[in-house]
């Protein structure tokens, strides 16, 4: 049998290029909702739909290789082993798998942290009503003034007792990263875990699970469909090789066992509901996954393994420049950090009173400009393929409409 193709053979990507994306619009700054499908995605699918086309379960054996060369991939993009992972269908599946599989105790507390997206939030609500939890929320105002004074806002409620950590890597609104690193040490020298939601950080910043180090996170999770430039409905879950054993299987389905297939595959006297549950991450695929939504993601990953997430930070960091002197000619006020370290793929403004910010997305998409306004900011969120010049259509765009 032959095996699924690989996008990273046929890979060409150059940074400000748009050659993978040559039906984009005019200026595209909507990467940390939902991600555009390049031609290597688009190929990806065609070559999946036609496999399956020909014939489903042929097709599904051809296919069935690619998700464990995706899952080594994703692993090394993270800094992990492919036995650390788990697929999933999204950031929000994945913490609610992980939330529900950790063995808690009636009054653990979990630190939050006000601003969060809701997918970090909400799973945790739900636990903490369930299990008796304790939730607990830290402001990330003093993130913005500076980590150090984020961080010891965060040792004070450390320093109370707490069972789990969970922040996202990047701020979904501000674009603020998050000192993941010393969040992580903060958390071990009190006994806490750490969760780290990563959708917002994987494919434009640096990030590593600091396996095995003293820094390192205990569980993470993410979708594809953003900075990774796959599509919805495929992501994964990080669970450090250390914490898999403690888990609960509370999500457990007919895969998660030793030997799940062997009745489909290995002949007669295999069907038995016996089967110990797997001591690895992977126990959190449950049943059927999205396979075209993994040949996606593969497909997204590639250009951002070949550019590398350093290269590509830079690289936006020069448009968030241009951006950012723009929108501030215009009285919008910036929300970036001053800290180079604190800095991410997202660049959000807020608007001065006489703007209305649906009204200023509405007019910027009709002229091509596609931006995002998260509780009402204007959130800029270019990556890899974009380039300078467009921000020059997006200073001419906004003096007209204003």
């Amino acid at each position: 049998m032959t095996h699924a193709p690989d996008p990273f053979e046929t890979l060409e990507a150059t940074l400000g290029d748009r050659a993978l994306y040559p039906e984009l619009e005019d200026v595209y700054l909507g990467w940390a909702a939902i991600a555009p499908a390049s031609t290597l995605v688009r190929a990806q699918v065609g070559a999946f739909l036609s496999d399956y086309a020909k014939g489903g379960l042929s097709g599904f054996g051809r296919w069935l290789g690619q998700r464990a060369r995706l899952k080594e991939r994703a692993a090394a993009f993270v800094g992990a082993e492919a036995t650390d992972l788990a697929f999933c269908q999204s950031t929000t599946q994945g913490i609610i798998a992980l939330a529900r599989s950790i063995d808690w105790k009636p009054g653990d507390r979990v630190i939050l942290f006000d601003g969060e997206f809701p997918a970090n939030v909400t799973p945790w609500q739900r636990v903490a009503v369930d299990f008796g939890l304790e939730l607990v929320t830290v402001p990330l105002a003093p993130f913005f003034r500076s980590h150090e004074e984020g961080l010891a806002a965060l040792s004070h409620e450390l320093r109370k007792g707490a069972r789990l950590v969970a922040v996202s890597a990047v701020q979904f609104q501000s674009g603020l990263r998050m000192p993941i690193e010393a969040i992580a040490k903060a958390s071990h020298a009190t006994g806490a875990e750490i969760f780290v939601d990563a959708i917002q950080a994987l494919g434009v910043v640096p990030f590593d699970v600091g396996r095995g180090t003293d820094a390192a996170i205990d569980y993470a999770a993410t979708g594809g469909h953003k900075w990774l430039a796959g599509l919805e409905g495929a992501g994964f879950v990080y669970v450090a090789p250390e914490r898999v054993a403690a888990l609960e299987p509370r999500m457990a389905g007919w895969l998660s066992h030793e030997g799940a297939l062997d009745f489909l595959l290995a002949g007669s006297g295999h069907l038995r509901y016996d089967r110990a549950v797997r001591k690895s991450a992977d126990f959190l695929e449950p049943g059927a996954q999205s396979h075209i939504g993994l040949a996606a993601l593969e497909a997204g990953l590639a250009p951002l393994q070949h550019l590398g997430p350093g290269a590509i930070l830079a690289h936006v960091q020069t448009l968030h420049d241009r951006y950012e002197a723009i929108f501030r000619e215009h009285g919008f006020g910036s929300l970036r950090t001053e800290e180079p370290e604190g800095r991410s793929g997202i660049l959000s403004f807020e608007c001065p009173e006489s703007v209305d910010p649906i009204a200023l997305q509405h007019g910027l998409r009709d002229d091509g400009i596609v931006v995002a306004i998260p509780d009402g900011l204007i959130r800029v969120a270019p990556h890899w393929p974009n380039d300078l010049a467009e921000c020059e259509r997006v200073a001419k765009a906004l003096s007209e409409l204003l």
